[in-house]
């Protein structure tokens, strides 16, 4: 459904965007694109709409170009921005008529469900709104129109923890009946709730594609020890903290070793339990060899 090969963007002559990003989106998937602030997901979300256009490489939705085909790429795709910037003359109303009109016609019921879900005063202008509430704006231009492709750059910003639960309850709904959906986010646990397939981006390249399940069954482990001992910090050894006598760290080497290690010191107490994926992204994140 979404298909990029060695999308490159640059800005001016030499500051760097995205870099040679290949990658294949499956229809009806929940693909993650994720990264810290300034890794590239923008541009590289920002390319795909012909917002800005590549430096070089190709990219096509639904097999249509990019930048050839905008126009009918528009009509069937949902965008959610990370930073909201409507008409702020504009009522609530009006505004999310006026996108939809773009694409077809209003499921209205559907409309009113998330408008009421989402708690949002269709009566306000855009400029009265907070950031949250502009976002909720977003939300419902997007799903309104029951998109054939979602595109979301950091969509739950601004949403409290409510509104932001809610927000997936729909985005699940919309995955059933066949959406494609591109969700860039830099909540590792917003990926792992939601997405079947996850891409990593570091420093405009994508460096791991893997679905979630096989990123958590990396044989990365959380081990937290208790010891008065000193315990030699080796490079297999990622997000050490040393609290209240415990030491914990994510642990990339084979089993042997830890418990070699293990045996040299006094353990008070020990746990190693599968690590969080917020562990194992840093575990791609810091390592220069990926392979």
């Amino acid at each position: 459904m979404i298909k990029l090969d060695a999308l490159t963007k640059y800005y001016k002559k030499h500051a760097r965007g995205i870099l040679d990003v290949s990658l294949e989106i499956k229809e009806g998937e929940i693909f993650g694109f994720i990264g810290p602030n300034g890794a590239g997901k923008s541009t590289t979300v920002r390319t795909l709409l012909n917002l800005i256009f590549p430096t070089s490489g190709t990219a096509s939705v639904h097999g249509l170009d990019i930048v050839s085909d905008t126009i009918e790429i528009r009509k069937m795709v949902g965008y959610i921005p990370s930073e909201v910037n409507f008409y702020g003359d504009m009522y609530v109303k009006d505004f999310i008529e006026y996108s939809c009109g773009f694409h077809g016609d209003i499921d209205q019921p559907f409309m009113d469900t998330l408008v009421d879900k989402l708690e949002l005063d269709l009566t306000r202008k855009i400029e009265d709104l907070s950031f949250g509430n502009k976002k909720k704006v977003a939300i419902v231009a997007a799903l309104a129109t029951h998109p054939k492709i979602l595109i979301l750059d950091e969509p739950t910003s601004g949403l409290d923890p409510l509104m932001q639960n809610m927000f997936f309850q729909f985005l699940e709904a919309e995955r059933k009946n066949g959406t494609t959906i591109f969700f860039s986010s830099h909540n590792l646990s917003e990926v792992q709730r939601i997405c079947d397939r996850v891409g990593i981006i570091k420093e405009g390249k994508l460096i791991k594609v893997e679905t979630i399940d096989d990123i958590l069954k990396t044989r990365a482990k959380k081990v937290r020890i208790k010891t008065q001992n000193e315990i030699d910090i080796t490079d297999k050894m990622l997000s050490v903290e040393k609290l209240n006598g415990f030491v914990s760290f994510v642990y990339t080497g084979d089993m042997k070793s830890l418990i070699k290690l293990l045996s040299t010191i006094k353990v008070e107490d020990v746990t190693i339990t599968e690590p969080a994926l917020e562990e194992i992204f840093m575990h791609y994140y810091e390592r220069e060899d990926l392979s």
